[in-house]
């Protein structure tokens, strides 16, 4: 496959979305094959997924409807934003995660306060007492690599890939 053609601004939009959704079909594999389970930290780094996934599709309509090449380095270039957003909460996940600094009041282990009420209380009333994960633990590695260190390295490819799609572009491209 030529790399001009996956970097295409007009293509970029599917490619990062089959990423989105691979990062976050691998995500879900480890929560329910792995007995992994997510962090306050962990979902918030999953959301940022579901937005390029939304953008991705969003914008592949928006192409489509009105092909204009500034509409597809548009949606291009919010990818990378996106992805750079990600890159920035999974580090900042993975310094909890080292010590670096201190996490979120949310992310105890406890399930963080609400109104004086918190998930623990919530998951005994229901009758599913669970202590959620804190997110200053590491639960799984690969190569002394956090899951949360590796999403972000992830993250940091993805908005890379997503900037350079945009120099790859002719200006005046139309989109498919």
């Amino acid at each position: 496959m030529n790399k001009q053609m996956i970097f295409k601004p007009s293509r970029w939009p599917l490619w990062a979305g089959l990423a989105s959704l691979s990062a976050l079909a691998i995500a879900h594999a480890f929560e329910h094959f792995g007995g992994l389970q997510p962090c306050a930290l962990c979902l918030r780094q999953r959301e940022v997924y579901w937005l390029a996934l939304v953008i991705a599709i969003v914008g592949m309509a928006i192409m489509r409807a009105r092909p204009d090449w500034r509409v597809g380095r548009g949606v291009t270039a919010l990818l990378g934003l996106t992805f750079l957003t990600g890159a920035i909460v999974a580090g900042y996940h993975a310094g909890v995660e080292w010590h670096f600094w201190p996490g979120p009041t949310t992310c105890t282990g406890t399930g963080g306060a609400l109104d004086g009420f918190n998930a623990a209380d919530l998951s005994a009333a229901l009758g599913t007492a669970s202590k959620a994960p804190a997110c200053d633990q590491i639960p799984w590695s690969f190569a002394g690599i956090s899951m949360a260190g590796w999403n972000m390295v992830l993250s940091l490819m993805l908005a890379s890939a997503s900037f350079y799609s945009l120099t790859q572009s002719k200006e005046r491209e139309i989109a498919p």
